[in-house]
This record gives structure tokens, sequence and C-alpha cells, in this order.
């Protein structure tokens, strides 16, 4: 079985684990109400995507 012959330092674990951290996820603007949005998504606030409305009352 393969053990490790040395003690791997702190500085060498943490050198390898930087890669690992989460990035924040992306955000577009919104083109008709120019707030935030989650790309390829309908604007939460306005109910748009592609400058058509998709979300609002069904009545």
């Amino acid at each position: 079985m393969a053990v490790p012959k040395k003690k791997t330092s702190k500085s060498k674990r943490d050198m390898r684990r930087s890669h690992d951290s989460l990035t924040p996820a992306g955000m577009s603007v919104c083109p008709q109400c120019n707030e935030l949005k989650p790309p390829h998504r309908a604007c939460p606030e306005c109910g748009t995507y592609k400058g058509k409305e998709v979300t609002g009352s069904e009545e």
C-alpha cells in the first residue's frame, strides 16, 4: 500500500488547494430595467427574456 514518506507541510497542502475555491456566479444586466440577473434566465424584476414578456399574470 502506498504511504507518504514525509508529512505534507501546511504550505504545500494549501498551495495544492488554492484552485479549489468557488468563483462567484456571473451576472448580466437586463436590457429592459437595467437590473442584475443571472445569464440566460428571465429577469426576476420585470419578467422579460430577450425583449419578450415571459412571466406575469396568467389571467
